[in-house]
């Protein structure tokens, strides 16, 4: 088992979240916590490539696109500005919400930035630790403790 306080669980939380394309992996070292980058073409390296299967390194796999959105659709309803929330409720519905929340933030509502960043962050280091847990790399108790000590911000 791994110590869940030597993990970098920001870099894992990214891996989870990276919906850009699947020609590149994040891998993290069931031994050391080490964190590894892997690409079809140039393996882990940068230079030689590996089959992933040749590896003894855990693929951290993105977790689907509507786990990442719902943390949008909550933050839109936990703020207490109401119009600011009903603004950024009707932004993500449909194709492209990602873009169209980030934007609406950055421009119609830049004093929540701060806020949102550290809502969505904390929500993708609980996703690390759960995910840690889930693939026997860190005792399920340290998780719970890491969940219970770590809840959603309060929101503005």
């Amino acid at each position: 088992m791994l110590d869940l306080s030597s993990l970098d669980l920001e870099d894992i939380g990214n891996a989870l979240a990276d919906q850009t394309d699947y020609e590149h992996r994040c891998l993290i070292n069931p031994q050391t916590g080490e964190i590894a980058f892997w690409t079809a073409d140039t393996g882990i390296d940068g230079q030689t490539p590996v089959d992933l299967d040749e590896l003894d390194l855990v693929c951290i796999d993105p977790l689907p696109s509507w786990v990442w959105y719902q943390d949008m659709a909550d933050f839109a309803e936990g703020i207490t500005n109401e119009g600011a929330g009903h603004r950024l409720a009707r932004t993500i519905r449909g194709k492209g919400a990602f873009h169209r929340f980030r934007d609406e933030l950055h421009v119609g509502y830049p004093e929540l930035l701060p806020a949102w960043y550290a809502f969505r962050d904390i929500r993708a280091k609980r996703r690390a630790a759960q995910w840690l847990a889930d693939n026997s790399l860190i005792d399920d108790d340290a998780a719970s403790r890491f969940l219970a000590d770590h809840p959603d911000p309060d929101l503005p």
